[in-house]
């Protein structure tokens, strides 16, 4: 048995990799969502099933973890979580926020008892399995070191960014930089192919340049092997991180016209019906 117990709210798409991870280092509790998938194999690996948020508290957890889809959602566990905590403990939102999600959250849990703090990760679900995430923290910095013993169970890299607003306002930025450059490649193929030239000749033309990205590697290398499943991030959520970055860079000129742009590419899919399509699927796709 492990000395500190963990519980996670949201072990899904995402955060099923960071709770297997956990699993080696900690007792982990879980709770069951829409898709009782990752929680059974989960529980198969050893970690311990709770049918309530009260009940992860019973289990006098140190450590409560919460990786959700959206601001409301984290928001609408947090308006719960705060009559359920009884002891001190130590939240980590994982959770990619609006610009003003860990305000409102950081609000609701204002009581010395809680200890919130905010680690919004980079990279995606093969990431998060190989526990190489790099994790982009905010809260009290006597809170830091605590914090990093647990997510070094899944980050290879934990950087302090200060407070909760300012680290989820770098994830945007770094989410910014991602999805403009991940959009650039999926276009970057979709005109080779219509201009007839040999995308895989350009992709090693590409790789030697400074056009040459972690988002480049990510697709080019499945899809040249007709494997358009490399970069895994739905257009669902490229378009909802994208709606949060174009609000926080409101007023921020010519950043703000081209998030938009890239907002906009996903919009039109997603109104397509590709919502749940990985981006890289949009290669073969008209939006």
């Amino acid at each position: 048995m492990h000395n500190k117990k963990v519980g996670f709210i949201g072990a899904g798409y995402m955060g099923y990799g960071m709770a297997s991870n956990l699993i080696k280092d900690f007792d982990l509790y879980v709770i069951a969502h829409k898709n009782r998938e990752p929680i059974d194999k989960l529980v198969n690996e050893g970690a311990k099933e709770v049918s309530s948020y009260k009940e992860f508290f019973e289990h006098n957890i140190n450590c409560l973890m919460i990786c959700v889809t959206n601001t409301p959602i984290a928001i609408k566990i947090a308006e719960e979580l705060i009559f359920l905590i009884k002891d001190e403990i130590l939240i980590i939102d994982l959770t990619t926020h609006d610009k003003n999600g860990t305000s409102k959250i950081k609000k609701i849990f204002n009581t010395p008892k809680i200890k919130y703090t905010v680690n919004p990760v980079m990279g995606g679900p093969v990431q998060a399995k190989e526990g190489i995430l790099g994790g982009i923290w905010g809260g009290d910095s006597k809170n830091f070191i605590e914090s990093k013993n647990f997510l070094k169970s899944f980050c290879k890299n934990v950087f302090n960014f200060g407070s909760v607003e300012k680290a989820a306002k770098a994830k945007l930025l770094s989410n910014f930089l991602a999805l403009l450059t991940t959009t650039a490649v999926i276009e970057f193929f979709r005109s080779a192919k219509k201009l007839d030239i040999d995308i895989n000749l350009l992709c090693d033309v590409a790789k030697l340049g400074s056009g040459n990205s972690g988002a480049l590697n990510r697709i080019a290398d499945k899809a040249l092997q007709g494997d358009l499943k490399g970069y895994v991030f739905s257009v669902n959520n490229a378009f909802k991180d994208l709606t949060y970055i174009n609000d926080l860079l409101k007023d921020s000129n010519n950043a703000e016209k081209l998030s938009k742009i890239a907002m906009n590419f996903y919009s039109s899919a997603k109104d397509k019906g590709m919502g749940d399509l990985l981006v890289s699927e949009l290669i073969e796709k008209e939006y």
